[in-house]
């Protein structure tokens, strides 16, 4: 199943295993056990510190399997072939019962170490989406580090049957002791803060006691990420403070236009420039949300944590947010067929019929991308015409099992109470409304500006948008903002981080004249 260059990459890797490693298969006589025994026996070749076993006692699900040592029962299993975004997950579990350090801090180490109780996770992941490998590494590695807590990934895909029960409609989708705990990306510092109580206390006094910073930096996307390492380049004291590292682009599948990078993904370009920002001397403070700026000598930034922030300057890159429908019905069916990303649910619609709002080039990308999973899309268009790219019409255009709709409204997401079975739209010509029978609806209608905490003290436009200068000067003296939480045109990677960049030397420079 490995083609001859990743295998020449793996063993690689396993160079780095001084430690036996048993892998624990628990199979049968269908096709999907056939395959899993295939990858698993390619990978036990590459490394004489790895063997296979056969058992089907213990297992919950079959096909799957357990990484563990010889004589230990580490909580690690896959129901899973994982390849394609999870390959990585694979890899990391195997080096990490092999006896190579995680990349994580000796404190962290401890905490996990020191959490009790009884944990027993299940993450339902997809093979495509790109933000669940994160949420199945940290579990992975806190069931290696502590042994009451057991972590087991499953494909949605391999266990239809079992999402259908569950109504799974989203990935990753994390139950805890069969309870629902989390959906969507989440990174091992978040995932310690819900189940150990004092966490966020704590987290939040460490940053409470924080001297004032020369620049403080409010958001970790690429603007963020850009103002942060040209304000450390200058020799000042610079904080970052945001909700999640790398912002948006954690949720952006396919990068093709980001100059001199031919392609990447958006999580390993989030990835690069956490390492980027880490090389110089920036204090990051992650899972941290601002609530409020205060003008002053000393701008204070107030956080939800109820820490509070001081600085010199301020760079606000807080960045933007799927722009909802505020329609009746979306809220209560978030994640129960109303979802934002194609490329992370779309296996879970396999077979089922869906619709995608928005004909811009994201709407009708998507459509793309599910009509070769599902059995049928719909994409509606508030427009008259779809303003998406002509190649990218022309492709869907050619599609067989896609239907586009113009001039529609979309008025309600129907449900049953569960889950979503349809909607309902308004012919903006005609006036007549119509329903759609539906398992799932692919929401692609553009952004919103994260700065609802900052009406009434900084200056936005009509939409809401951050009013900036040529300097990225705001109305607020001290205060600067970059990328697309302001009113620069063209929400654009590589446009966010010339922007951070340009305020951070302006955030330089104001300092130096005051």
């Amino acid at each position: 199943m490995l083609d001859a260059a990743l295998k020449t990459q793996l063993q690689a890797y396993l160079t780095k295993v001084t430690r036996p490693v048993e892998i624990v298969a628990s199979l049968d006589d269908g096709d999907t056990s056939r395959q899993m025994r295939e990858l698993l026996r390619e990978v036990v070749s590459l490394s004489a510190h790895l063997t296979l076993t056969e058992k089907n006692e213990g297992a919950t699900r079959t096909p799957s399997f357990q990484i563990t040592r010889p004589g230990a029962d580490i909580g690690i299993r896959f129901a899973a072939i994982p390849l394609g975004h999870e390959f990585t997950s694979l890899v990391l579990a195997l080096l990490q019962v092999g006896g190579h350090p995680p990349k994580v801090s000796e404190e962290t180490q401890e905490q996990i170490r020191n959490l009790d109780g009884e944990f027993n996770f299940v993450t339902y992941i997809s093979l495509s989406c790109q933000n669940c490998p994160e949420v199945v590494q940290s579990l992975n590695l806190m069931a290696l580090l502590n042994p009451k807590i057991r972590h087991e990934t499953v494909d949605g895909s391999l266990f239809q049957d079992e999402v259908t029960r569950l109504q799974i409609m989203a990935v990753p989708t994390i139950l805890l002791n069969g309870k629902e705990f989390g959906q969507g990306r989440m990174e091992l510092e978040e995932i310690l803060a819900k189940v150990d109580a004092g966490a966020a206390t704590r987290a939040a006094a460490k940053i409470d006691a924080r001297d004032a910073f020369d620049v403080l930096v409010v958001g970790g996307g690429p603007a963020g990420a850009a103002a942060a390492i040209y304000a450390a380049r200058k020799g000042i004291r610079t904080g970052v403070v945001t909700e999640r590292f790398g912002g948006q682009v954690l949720d952006t599948l396919a990068i093709e236009n980001f100059i001199s990078v031919k392609e990447t993904e958006g999580p390993r370009l989030a990835a690069a420039l956490e390492e980027h920002v880490k090389q110089y001397n920036v204090d990051i403070m992650s899972l941290q949300r601002a609530e409020a700026l205060v003008p002053g000598e000393l701008i204070e930034i107030k956080l939800a944590s109820g820490a509070s922030l001081k600085s010199k300057t301020v760079i606000l890159s807080t960045g933007a947010r799927w722009r909802d429908m505020n329609v009746p019905g979306e809220t209560e069916y978030r994640t129960k067929g109303v979802t934002y990303c194609p490329h992370c649910d779309g296996p879970l619609f396999k077979g089922k019929k869906v619709a995608v709002i928005g004909g811009g080039n994201s709407g009708v990308e998507a459509a793309i991308d599910l009509a070769g999973v599902v059995s049928h899309v719909t994409l509606l268009e508030f427009d008259s015409k779809l303003r998406a790219d002509a190649v990218l019409v022309k492709k869907l255009e050619s599609l067989p099992n896609v239907k586009i709709i113009v001039s529609a409204q979309t008025t309600e997401v129907n449900g049953d109470g569960q889950k979503v079975v349809g909607l309902t739209y308004k012919d903006r010509v005609s006036g007549e409304v119509h329903q759609l029978e539906l398992a799932g609806i692919f929401v692609q209608i553009g952004l919103l500006p994260n700065t609802g905490w900052l009406k009434g003290t900084i200056e936005l436009s009509t939409r809401g948008e951050i009013i900036v200068d040529d300097h990225g000067r705001t109305s607020v003296p001290g205060v600067f903002a970059a990328g697309d939480v302001t009113t620069t045109p063209f929400k654009q990677i590589i446009i966010a981080m010339g922007e951070g960049a340009k305020a951070s030397l302006s955030a330089f420079d104001h300092l130096i004249r005051n």
